[in-house]
């Protein structure tokens, strides 16, 4: 059973850079594919960024936010520049053994609980 923990989540001005971390423990990361998803009220969860080998975006982040991850701390990190409003949501971190469409939520079986993002 894999257990993640999100942090780093604030509330920042429109145009600030901020990075986003997710811990795991009960696997390594390197086995897993490790998505970041966002929900903001009223919204449906968005799937913007994932790395399993190979990195995926959404168009809404592409060129703006980059996932990464540390083998050594078994952490997989969001680093999001140039925030606009529209970034603001609930951010999630989520994790599958596989996941053959990366950014799609259903493909997901391990999740944390949220880190809180509000960009104003």
């Amino acid at each position: 059973h894999v257990q993640l923990v999100e942090s780093g989540g604030a509330s920042v001005q429109v145009g600030a850079n901020m990075s986003l971390s997710c811990a795991a423990s009960g696997d390594s990361f390197s086995r897993l594919c490790v998505a970041w998803f966002r929900q903001a009220p009223n919204k449906e969860r968005e799937g913007i960024a994932a790395i399993c080998g190979p990195t995926y975006y959404s168009h809404s982040v592409s060129g703006r936010f980059t996932i990464s991850r540390d083998t050594a701390k078994n952490t997989i990190s969001l680093q999001m520049n140039n925030l606009r409003p529209e970034d603001s949501a609930m951010y999630y971190c989520a994790a599958a053994p596989v996941a053959r469409r990366p950014l799609e939520r259903d493909e997901y079986k391990y999740w944390g609980q949220g880190t809180q993002v509000t960009v104003s």
